[in-house]
């Protein structure tokens, strides 16, 4: 009996839309092109599944019809029914887990925001190790990273820094940056022998993890000039000659939700401006996100609201060499390496979960 998959006609019909505007005066727009290729790659995958699928059941209805309509060949596709209906259930399998609903922004960018938190000092130093953590991780992907914004502390950590990371081209969305980054939100706990430390204590410190899916589209979400408080203030920190000596530095205010973003790293005014409504867009579409996912009633990642050391998502043991993630149970003790951008095995675990998650929610409502 041929099992109903009638939920993808609309689906295939969507893609066909899509690849006819693409194909259109949409072409055109880069940012109307980002977005139509984003939703046109997450349909690909149903697509490509949904066709396998029909191929391997067209296989097997053939193979039955033609035993029953000539017996001269019914023992000989007698031996390869078996095959023939593994591979169609195994293509059914493939179909069912991909029209999974997966997260709308996963072909996305994304900002990550680190931010020291309890430790001082010791808490800013391992703010940095995250930071190139995570460069070090992109490069392993092929991605790009930039610092947008960072304050820097005495001993050569980061109070804050936000990092801008890209995928170079189109991805497939399971390979996208949000797809992998964003379970990276959260606080992250570490233990460690620190540098200001004279008797070889072991210390617990915190650092917070903000990773927010970028929006590439300004038209994407629209950003009232009336909802801005836009303040100007001089750099500090180490730079060129603007800092300290212009008011080139801007903090925006959205009132209607209270977000603050300050940027200060660019030389002009205007630049850090824009750069600070690019996170203020990109946090606006997290926070949407987030809403739409609650309305759903499906657990996401949380992200971190405050830095506090009861908070943690991950640990990393330094005397042990350890690396635990506290929602998924991983744990190897291969810390050095993780630091080094190996973070892959541990991302992969996030995944697994997150999957295991959602197939369970689509099996619950069957």
């Amino acid at each position: 009996m041929s099992e109903d998959f009638s939920a993808v006609e609309p689906l295939l019909a969507e893609y066909a839309q899509l690849e006819a505007e693409m194909a259109g005066p949409a072409a055109a727009d880069p940012a109307v092109m980002r977005r139509l290729g984003r939703r046109y790659a997450e349909l690909g995958r149903i697509v490509a599944a949904h066709r396998a699928w029909a191929g391997a059941r067209a296989d097997l209805d053939d193979a039955v019809e033609l035993a029953a309509a000539d017996p001269d060949f019914a023992t000989e596709i007698a031996d390869e029914l078996p095959a023939l209906e593994v591979g169609e259930a195994e293509a059914a399998d493939r179909l069912r887990q991909v029209l999974v609903p997966r997260d709308p922004d996963d072909a996305r960018d994304v900002i990550i925001e680190v931010k020291a938190g309890e430790g001082g000092e010791e808490s800013a130093l391992f703010a940095a190790d995250l930071a190139r953590m995570y460069t070090r991780y992109a490069e392993r992907m092929g991605w790009s990273v930039t610092i947008m914004d960072a304050t820097d502390s005495e001993l050569g950590g980061y109070k804050d820094v936000r990092l801008a990371v890209k995928a170079r081209g189109a991805v497939e969305p399971a390979d996208g940056v949000w797809a992998r980054l964003k379970y990276e939100g959260g606080v992250h706990r570490v233990q460690r022998v620190p540098v200001t430390e004279s008797q070889g204590r072991i210390h617990t410190s915190a650092a917070g993890v903000l990773v927010m899916p970028e929006s590439d589209d300004p038209g994407e979400l629209e950003i009232d000039p009336a909802d801005l408080r836009i303040d100007v203030f001089r750099s500090s920190g180490p730079g060129g000659q603007s800092v300290n000596t212009t008011d080139s530095a801007v903090r925006l205010t959205h009132l209607p939700t209270g977000i603050v973003v300050s940027m200060q790293n660019e030389k002009s005014q205007l630049q850090n401006k824009e750069a600070a409504l690019r996170v203020l867009r990109s946090r606006l579409l997290a926070e949407r996100a987030a809403a739409a996912a609650a309305e759903a009633a499906e657990a996401r990642r949380s992200q971190v609201r405050t830095v506090d050391r009861s908070e943690r998502i991950r640990t990393y043991n330094f005397p042990e060499n350890r690396i635990a993630d506290h929602r998924t149970g991983y744990k190897a003790y291969n810390l050095d390496a993780v630091l080094d951008g190996d973070l892959g095995p541990v991302i992969a675990s996030a995944i697994a979960m997150d999957e295991a998650e959602r197939l369970a929610v689509v099996g619950d409502r069957e």
